[in-house]
């Protein structure tokens, strides 16, 4: 590595590694230093190679096939530029000034665009296509950290609830893209709880339950793989009513039932006392007592 002054600046100049030649076409860098202190153009020289360094390995992680990586690289790219990664049509629309200078921020050695960089911070690199089955798989892992200390038992009921939740999305909107959830998808998943409710199949309560595991899902993967999706997910919940309580027995039903000669006959004496006095005096078990 050279620091070479040029003027009254300090300039690094590095041959560029056989490693990156694949993503970088230049045989050699020069970076400006921005500085005519030689021991302050020593100490940026290193912080300068290291981010071409992270750039270029940036850059090798996004020429895959794979478009998960592809988009992970793109916007880790950008990030090292100093963008946040945006997708074309929000780019689209930041002011004249922020655009202009995102173009600025693309290398563009011997006036040729680098194009991996052009399409990190131009946001043209196109997202993966998870489904929302894909997208449940993925949850497992990212949501990893609310498992630890789980016993097997614990492990299976917290992943039942979101397993079904997902079922049931797909049995009523179908395995699709989680980027292509429309409105329309999530009322309709919505109506299906609602048809249901109105059957007398299910409580409310347990609508809303499926409709904030499906939300957990999808929100989760779309955090923390930076989606930035615009999920279609609000103001879908049922409200719920009073709790439904077990009717209380007739009095029919405890004289031709409970109290019918010889219904009790197959108790012994202290069972059928217990009986008969939770029937006049209206006393339950006691509390962890069986």
């Amino acid at each position: 590595m050279a620091i070479i002054k040029r003027s009254n600046t300090y300039y690094l100049r590095r041959r560029v590694p056989t490693r990156y030649r694949r993503v970088e076409a230049r045989a050699s860098v020069w970076v400006s230093l921005h500085t005519d202190s030689e021991s302050v153009a020593a100490r940026k020289a290193d912080q300068a190679w290291t981010h071409l360094v992270e750039a270029w390995e940036a850059r090798l992680a996004g020429d895959t096939e794979n478009a998960a990586d592809r988009f992970a690289a793109a916007q880790e790219l950008a990030r090292l530029q100093g963008y946040r990664y945006l997708d074309v049509g929000r780019v689209a629309d930041l002011p004249v000034a922020e655009l202009v200078e995102r173009v600025a921020a693309i290398e563009a050695p011997a006036g040729e665009p680098n194009l991996s960089e052009a399409g990190a911070l131009l946001g043209t690199v196109e997202g993966p296509h998870l489904t929302v089955q894909a997208t449940l798989d993925l949850y497992w892992t990212l949501a990893r950290d609310k498992t630890f200390g789980k016993s097997a038992d614990q492990l299976r009921r917290w992943r039942n609830p979101r397993e079904k939740a997902i079922r049931n999305f797909i049995a009523v909107v179908g395995n699709k893209p989680i980027d292509q959830i429309t409105r329309d998808d999530m009322l309709d998943f919505r109506q299906y709880w609602l048809d249901r409710i109105e059957a007398g199949e299910v409580m409310a309560n347990s609508a809303n339950k499926d409709l904030i595991h499906l939300g957990d899902v999808l929100k989760t993967v779309n955090t923390m793989k930076r989606l930035g999706l615009d999920l279609p997910l609000g103001g879908l919940a049922f409200k719920q009513g009073a709790a439904r309580t077990r009717p209380p027995f007739s009095d029919d039903w405890i004289k031709t039932r409970l109290l019918k000669p010889g219904a009790l006959d197959g108790l012994n004496s202290q069972a059928r006392g217990l009986l008969l006095g939770m029937i006049n005096t209206g006393i339950a078990r006691p509390r962890g007592r069986r």
